[in-house]
Order: C-alpha cells, then sequence, then structure tokens
C-alpha cells in the first residue's frame, strides 16, 4: 500500500504520531494533516523496536509525536525520541475524551486509542512539549513517587488497625492516637485490655522507653485509663488482637522507610544549584521544594509568573457569555501536584506571623472566605518565587535596595 503524505510548501510532510502506551508494548498510529491514518503499528517496550519506530518517520519532517503516560512505561520511549531530536507532548484520558469519544467499551482498543491520540494533538496545539528530564529531577521524581506510594499505604493501614482495635476496645480506639509512633509502639506489644492492665504502668513506660518513644509516660497513662472501663472480652478478640499488633509493627516500618526517603530528597535536593533559593521561601519545606522541581522543572519554560500561575491552575481566566460579565474560572487542564504545593505551602504559613499571614488577614477583611484569600496568598507567592529564581536571591522580609543609578563624570568645562 502507498501511503499519500500531505507536504508543506517547503516539501516536508506533517506527522502525528499517537502512542497508546503499555508496560510490554505501545501501539502507535500515525496520522496527517487531514487526518488519515497512514499506518498503525504495535510495538515491544524494548530499545530495538523502539528505535526501529522512530525510524519509520524521516528526521526532516515536521512530526510531533502524543503520548499518553509520561511515567516509567513510557520513560524508553522518551528517551529514545529526545536522542532523535523528536517532539513530543502529553495528552491525558481527560485532555481527549470529549473531542474524541471512544464509543461503547466492547469498540475500545490500543489502535482506535492511539488514533485518537494522535488526532488529539493534530486538532489541539496547546499542549506542552515534555520535556525530557535531568538525572536530579528524575530521581526525585522517582522518590517523591515512592514516598506517595508510603503514606497511601500508612493512611489505608492505620484506617485497618482502628477498625481491628474497635472488636478490641472501642474506648482504647477513642483515647489513643494511632499516628503516634508512642501509640504504635505499644500495640505492636499490649492490644487488649487485659494485656495493659496486666503489664501495669512501669512496664508499660520502661518498654516504650527502650524503643525511645516520646512522652512514655503520658500515652501509658491514656491506655491504663482506657483499659481501666473495660473488662469484657469480645469475641474473636486474641485473633483481632494478634493482627493488630502486626499491622502496628507494620506502620512502626513504614515510618522508618518514609523518614528514610525523606532524608534521600533532601540529600538529592540539596544538589540542586536552586535549592537554597527555594528553600528560603516560608513554608517551602524540602518536599515541596522538591514537588515543586520537579513539577517544573527547568523555569525558562515559562516566560512570566503568569504562565506559571496558569500551569498551577492559579490564574483564573474570563468566561463571559452574553449579559455575563467578569465571570473568571479555573482553567480546565492544569498541574495538580503543582497547585498542591504552592496550595499546602501557602497553608503553612499562616501559622506563623509574617507577610504571608498579612496577606492573608487583608483579604479575609476585604469579604474574601478562607479558601479564596488561601488561593490568593498561593498566588502571590507564585510571583514572589519566580522572582527570587529569576534574580538568583533568597527570600528577605525586607525588600533588596534599589540599585544606585549610573555614575555620571563631571562636568569640568567650567
Amino acid at each position: 500500500m502507498t501511503w499519500i503524505w500531505v507536504l508543506r510548501e517547503d516539501g516536508l510532510a506533517q506527522v502525528w504520531v499517537g502512542v497508546d502506551a503499555g508496560k510490554q508494548a505501545h501501539h502507535a498510529a500515525a496520522v496527517d494533516v487531514a487526518g488519515r491514518v497512514l499506518w498503525s503499528t504495535r510495538v515491544a517496550n524494548d530499545q530495538q523496536a523502539i528505535a526501529h519506530l522512530v525510524g519509520r518517520v524521516s528526521a526532516d519532517d515536521e512530526v510531533v509525536w502524543a503520548v499518553d503516560l509520561v511515567g516509567c512505561e513510557t520513560a524508553l520511549l522518551r528517551a529514545m525520541l529526545a536522542l532523535a531530536g523528536q517532539q513530543t507532548v502529553y495528552i491525558s484520558q481527560a485532555g481527549r475524551s470529549r473531542r474524541w469519544p471512544l464509543g461503547s467499551p466492547a469498540a475500545k482498543t490500543d489502535a482506535r486509542d492511539a488514533v485518537v491520540i494522535a488526532n488529539t494533538a493534530r486538532m489541539r496545539r496547546d499542549f506542552l512539549p515534555v520535556e525530557t528530564p535531568t538525572e536530579l529531577i528524575a530521581k526525585l521524581a522517582l522518590l517523591v513517587a515512592h514516598r506517595a506510594d508510603l503514606v497511601e499505604d500508612w493512611v489505608r493501614t492505620v484506617n485497618r488497625l482502628r477498625r481491628l482495635m474497635l472488636g478490641i476496645s472501642p474506648v482504647l480506639e477513642r483515647a489513643l492516637t494511632f499516628t503516634n509512633v508512642a501509640t504504635l509502639i505499644l500495640i505492636s506489644a499490649y492490644q487488649t485490655p487485659e494485656q495493659i492492665r496486666a503489664a501495669g504502668r512501669d512496664q508499660l513506660v520502661a518498654h516504650l522507653r527502650w524503643h525511645r518513644a516520646v512522652n512514655a509516660g503520658k500515652v501509658a497513662d491514656q491506655a491504663l485509663a482506657a483499659a481501666a472501663e473495660q473488662d469484657l472480652t469480645l469475641p474473636g478478640q486474641d485473633t483481632a488482637a494478634a493482627l493488630a499488633g502486626e499491622l502496628a509493627t507494620h506502620l512502626l516500618q513504614l515510618h522508618r522507610r518514609m523518614r528514610g526517603t525523606d532524608n534521600a530528597i533532601d540529600a538529592a535536593f540539596s544538589s540542586h544549584p536552586q535549592a537554597g533559593i527555594i528553600r528560603s521561601l516560608p513554608g517551602m519545606g524540602a518536599l515541596a521544594a522538591a514537588q515543586f522541581i520537579v513539577a517544573v522543572g527547568d523555569l525558562s519554560t515559562f516566560a512570566s509568573p503568569d504562565h506559571l500561575a496558569a500551569y498551577a491552575g492559579l490564574a483564573p481566566v474570563a468566561r463571559d457569555s452574553g449579559k455575563r460579565a467578569a465571570n473568571l474560572r479555573r482553567l480546565q487542564r492544569y498541574n495538580r501536584r503543582l497547585r498542591h504545593v504552592f496550595y499546602m505551602s501557602s497553608l503553612s504559613t499562616l501559622r506563623m506571623n509574617g507577610p504571608n499571614r498579612d496577606y492573608y488577614q487583608r483579604k479575609r477583611a476585604e469579604g474574601r472566605k478562607h479558601q479564596q484569600a488561601l488561593i490568593a496568598l498561593a498566588r502571590r507567592r507564585v510571583d514572589v518565587l519566580w522572582a527570587l529564581l529569576r534574580d538568583n536571591r533568597c527570600f528577605q522580609l525586607k525588600p533588596p535596595p534599589a540599585p544606585c543609578p549610573p555614575h555620571r563624570p563631571l562636568d569640568n568645562r567650567h
């Protein structure tokens, strides 16, 4: 079969290649400027097969590659495309579903998805290119994602432990804080009211202090007070107690792993050339700063703080219609992780006196609700951080002195 390529005036072809990514293999489909399918093929996720795929289009032609995943599944593909000098854009499911519906679930195939992705890239030119991350950004991205998985496991396990403790003693479940390390150390050894009463205060405190728990006496007193209110043994209590002890031990292991990951993130982020500048902004801890770097990458991608704010979903756009004017709405496509960074870092600054809290209170005095005032503060912090990175200087409460006027030589004609 002979393909009919649509050529531009300079003789080069315009091609859009959509890739429906998978773990073991991808499906790629190329379309021309009219949306006609030029070819569609399945390719294994290995170097030789991807090299053959990249070779199907000429390096001199104007080719845009579009992927639906930017995780580990497409890491090899994106690296080889960058090495070949090819442009790659990311198209999410939400970005393509409204314009190109996939129809019934029975009609959904990888080949059709690849064509949908290619046509979406052809019809919409507002998708940001996918940049190949540096070694540091790739390392931070893996560490941040790993920590998010640990936190998710932590929350799920805490909820399971609380349910088990309800089946042992509702009073104990209410009295103890199961996100507290000292509580987990206690529950890993003593789960039932009978066990806690039999151990006594001295033994409980000794056990907690042996494991270097903080506030050992307070936690022991809370457990003893709760255990004294129930002397009834519930059905299945022994099994629930054994499972609760295992979950508490698992949570302690997760806590150590999260601390180790935090240390690794801090050490990796410290090697960034502008780490001190980002950390100087109040509220930007090591984790938030690392998430910012992972989401933004190279700041040169954003020509102004307005572009960065729009990417973070903090710059509303006008959605006027008919008689409805000044109707501002948030952009539909934005980086939710970056928005979370600015939102949470802004929220943390409200606990301390300073310009961030003053700005928030001023917005509240103007009639803004809490959420609106916090978003306004986050938007302002985008401007501040962008200016700090542009000027390569750390944050300080007092503004830097104005530069001196240029020196003029004295007029000695008189």
